[in-house]
């Protein structure tokens, strides 16, 4: 009996191990992603790097939340994640540099749902660094630090070169998501949210495999 109950076993790993293999297989250059022309470093040497693109205001960004966010949190060690927000002007830059002030400050992992929340649940616009610094305080910022934050060097380097990695990717939408620099996909071409993140994992494995 028990040897029957370990074959069944390695029969069912062996059949989903072929499923795997299968929709690898069926996720190709040119459909669910595009190889980006020139490949852009990426930030920590040695790591899978996985870029999230993304405007706070972008109602397909915020829905991909729920999808997204334990996907990373079951990331292993040699992935590195990391948000960058899309800016292209207007509204999307005073979001983006808002983000880039939380994460200089090292807060943005606290307040990241909350500020997703406010703008598509509460329906702020947050125009104005005041108006987010009024926000943030209510989450436990230091509302002064953040204005000094928002208006630093720091954070108005990070933005210029967030513009630059996004024109770099080739990015005109959002969410968009970049694995290791080479490797470019969304919702749309990738067909969801779940099948984004195949697209993801596939390339990740990819890019490991490509590294041994």
């Amino acid at each position: 009996m028990r040897n029957l109950i370990i074959s069944a076993a390695l029969a069912l790993v062996s059949v989903f191990g072929l499923v795997g293999a299968a929709q690898a297989a069926d996720i190709e250059a040119g459909k669910q992603y595009t190889v980006l022309d020139s490949p852009v470093p990426v930030s920590e040497p040695g790591k899978i790097e996985v870029v999230e693109l993304f405007w706070y205001g972008c109602p397909h960004c915020y829905a991909f939340e729920p999808t997204i966010n334990p996907w990373i949190e079951k990331l292993p060690a040699d992935v590195n994640f990391h948000r960058i927000p899309a800016m292209f002007g207007g509204i999307w830059d005073v979001h983006g540099q808002m983000f880039v002030t939380l994460d200089t400050m090292g807060v943005e992992h606290k307040v990241h749902t909350a500020v997703f929340d406010a703008i598509h649940k509460e329906h702020k616009m947050f125009k104005t660094p005041e108006e987010m610094a009024d926000f943030v305080a209510t989450q436990g910022v230091d509302k002064t630090k953040f204005l000094e934050t928002y208006n630093s060097f720091a954070v108005k380097g990070k933005v210029a070169q967030y513009k630059a990695l996004a024109q770099q990717y080739g990015v005109t939408g959002v969410p968009t998501m970049i694995v290791n620099g080479k490797y470019r996909f969304d919702l749309g071409s990738a067909g969801g949210p779940e099948e984004t993140l195949k697209v993801a994992d596939t390339l990740i494995e990819k890019e490991r495999q490509a590294s041994k």
